[in-house]
């Protein structure tokens, strides 16, 4: 399908009235094929043609075609890592980022299109783990650490990940007991324009949101309406459109547990938060907008993919399926991946 086809299809689908059940009118998820049962919580759209996915097992994928086919590109000497989270300038150019205490926490880079890899970051305080990275363009970015003394540490680099540094700590506020982020999907930590960052957080008496507009040199501090309170709840995604309008979603991960109110909208670059009015249904992991809309996206989990086509308000399930992450590029490749080697592309 071309491009301005697949547009139409979206704005076809995103004016469709909203419905209790899940619809198959419109564009819809279609599977493609990865020969793996990893699991792929990371995941970065270049294109509809090309994408890459990161997860369990040091395992990186590498498409070129639509998903036809994927090429392994992991690291060498890498299974014993959990990729969590990617970032891709192209199809040639990535940074992945594995989890874990201590030593497993890693960044690695590559230049060309995964067939070598170099390790840039290797976390060497026992205290630190790291959860995901973002990337204002392509060469300034920032990597987060669950708290360390009772602040959040920040990573940064300037040239593309291929060096990284420590920030001072002196304009983060304080994490809140038991606080910390969650390495579910990549976007505990996201980016809008040249300057402007938001950290998601989890597991304390309140899910907050903290904001940068200096790239993480100083924050401020926002509670969201994502009910908290327990190691398993609180605001596992965040997607901004413009340094202004964002979507936050969450919930509990632990299966059979309620969560409720795990929509929040912020019009004000996440200085305040308000509950969505209908949210989604369960725990959502991902969120993304869509391609050139100012009201729509989706958010996913493993229950199913919602839809939202205005700016967060209300949400209707559009997919059943199970998935970790969502991710769109310009063209309208909209990408989901998640357990089992589950990796798909949005078809009009």
């Amino acid at each position: 399908m071309s491009v301005g086809l697949c547009g139409a299809a979206l704005a076809a689908a995103l004016t469709a009235p909203a419905q209790a059940a899940p619809t198959t009118a419109g564009p819809s998820w279609q599977l493609k094929g990865t020969g793996t049962e990893v699991r792929f919580r990371g995941l970065a759209a270049v294109s509809r043609s090309t994408a890459w996915v990161a997860g369990s097992k040091g395992t990186v994928l590498r498409t070129s075609d639509g998903g036809r086919s994927w090429q392994n590109v992991s690291p060498a000497d890498a299974r014993e890592l959990e990729f969590r989270d990617i970032e891709a300038f192209d199809g040639r150019r990535a940074v992945v980022l594995a989890i874990g205490e201590g030593e497993a926490s890693r960044i690695f880079r590559t230049d060309d299109a995964g067939a070598t890899w170099t390790e840039s970051f290797r976390n060497t305080d026992p205290r630190a783990f790291y959860d995901c990275v973002t990337f204002f363009d392509s060469r300034h970015g920032l990597a987060m650490s669950d708290p360390v003394d009772g602040k959040y540490r920040i990573l940064s680099t300037g040239d593309g990940g291929r060096t990284w540094k420590v920030l001072p700590t002196t304009g983060m506020p304080a994490a809140l007991p038991g606080e910390a982020g969650f390495a579910a999907s990549g976007q505990c930590l996201v980016s809008s324009g040249p300057k402007d960052v938001w950290l998601a957080t989890g597991g304390g008496a309140t899910a907050r949101v903290l904001h940068s507009s200096d790239r993480g040199l100083t924050w401020t501090v926002a509670e969201s309406t994502i009910p908290a309170g327990d190691p398993a709840r609180g605001v596992f995604a965040l997607a901004f459109r413009d340094r202004t309008h964002g979507l936050a979603v969450g919930g509990d991960y632990r299966t059979g547990q309620p969560s409720p109110r795990v929509g929040a909208v912020s019009r004000d670059g996440g200085r305040t938060w308000r509950q969505a009015h209908t949210p989604p249904p369960a725990y959502r992991s991902g969120v993304t907008w869509l391609p050139h809309s100012r009201s729509a996206a989706l958010a996913v989990g493993p229950t199913g993919t919602d839809l939202t086509t205005d700016s967060g308000r209300t949400w209707r399930t559009v997919d059943t399926g199970s998935y970790d992450t969502v991710d769109c590029a310009a063209d309208f490749g909209c990408w989901a991946s998640g357990e089992k080697g589950r990796v798909a592309r949005l078809e009009g």
